[in-house]
């Protein structure tokens, strides 16, 4: 594969030199024409902060472009979280095993069939069926540092089989066989809505860009005349340091750690990214940062990736057309698939520690 742009997760590393554009002085009686710069917005939306980082002389026309794309999650979050009783998501659990299939709109429908897709080719890895596990691994607000009763996990890995969700694209319908199971689409909701806000942006006449959503990204265009530059966060540094960079231009990245959603009890950590085979936290990574064409693609993947680990998924990788990634596997060692190992740039071996 030849060297392409990277990827980037939580943590942003923007490049601040700009080179000098050739652009001819202004008249004396011409106002000068606004200098485009950075600009950034912040919200909170899907339990994580997004950000939209803009390239452009229109403060106001980017403000009011943020703000659309703020709308954006917060409309996505309603259809598909499991927070609220009236979602869509939170409608199909609450039918399960009622043999009752849930009729839903074609986003939420969309969202279902891509995560399916996955799990068939994934073998399982990605599985939305997971939700059959919300509240008892405590990630969330309810972090105690306490461990679930083994036979509970037991209990509820009966309830995850991605192939008892039931699918019926006609009637657009969605039905979990079993009662007790549940879905969960926080695995790949995130990269949908990053996808859509890039869309909105683009209609809306902006090119260059960064669009992120916890650890989901898109990157558009560049900075003027340099490209922007991200950074490969570091798994166990502290929360704005980057272990690697890299240039990046049109593509989306979506990071997995072990580092945002857990603690360490008797020198284990414990974190939020659960293997369905076991109900367990996956161990063969400290995180992957994904590169792909779409966040929605990103987005799951990294998951796949980060459960297999670097010497099982990397085959995978170099099999799937347009995708790269660089993993921090357990023992702290930095793995790049090869169409990175040109282009990422290692500032640093990664933090030891837990």
């Amino acid at each position: 594969m030849t060297a392409r742009a990277f990827a980037a997760p939580l943590a942003l590393a923007v490049a601040t030199a700009l080179a000098a554009l050739g652009a001819p002085p202004a008249r004396a009686d011409e106002p000068a024409a606004a200098a485009a710069t950075k600009l950034i917005h912040t919200d909170k939306a899907m339990g994580t902060v997004v950000s939209v980082t803009l390239w452009s002389a229109d403060e106001e026309g980017a403000a009011r472009a943020a703000q659309e794309v703020f709308a954006e999650f917060r409309r996505l979050d309603a259809l598909m979280t499991t927070w609220t009783p009236d979602s869509e998501v939170s409608k199909i659990n609450a039918a399960a095993g009622s043999g009752k299939p849930v009729a839903v709109g074609a986003e939420v429908f969309a969202v279902i069939a891509r995560a399916q897709e996955i799990s068939k080719r994934s073998r399982g890895i990605f599985d939305i069926t997971v939700g059959a596990y919300a509240g008892l691994w405590k990630f969330d607000q309810d972090m105690d540092g306490t461990l679930p009763d083994p036979a509970e996990v037991a209990r509820r890995k009966r309830l995850v089989n991605w192939k008892d969700v039931i699918l019926d694209k006609k009637r657009r319908t969605v039905r979990l066989r079993r009662a007790g199971m549940k879905i969960t689409l926080g695995g790949i909701a995130k990269g949908y809505a990053v996808d859509r806000a890039a869309a909105l942006l683009r209609s809306a006449g902006y090119h260059d860009f960064i669009l992120q959503a916890g650890g989901d990204m898109f990157v558009s265009g560049s900075k003027g005349a340099t490209p922007w530059v991200v950074g490969v966060r570091d798994p166990r540094g502290p929360r704005e340091q980057s272990f690697a960079i890299a240039p990046i231009r049109d593509r989306a990245f979506s990071t997995s750690g072990d580092y945002e959603r857990g603690f360490v009890k008797d020198g284990v950590r414990y974190h939020h990214i659960l293997d369905p085979r076991t109900g367990q936290p996956a161990r063969a990574t400290r995180s992957v940062t994904v590169y792909a064409v779409d966040a929605f693609t990103a987005d799951a993947w990294s998951k796949v990736l980060f459960i297999l680990g670097a010497e099982a998924a990397m085959p995978l990788v170099e099999d799937l057309p347009d995708f790269e990634a660089v993993f921090v596997d357990a023992g702290n060692q930095v793995v790049p698939s090869s169409g990175l190992r040109e282009v990422l740039k290692v500032l640093a071996p990664p933090t030891p520690g837990v």
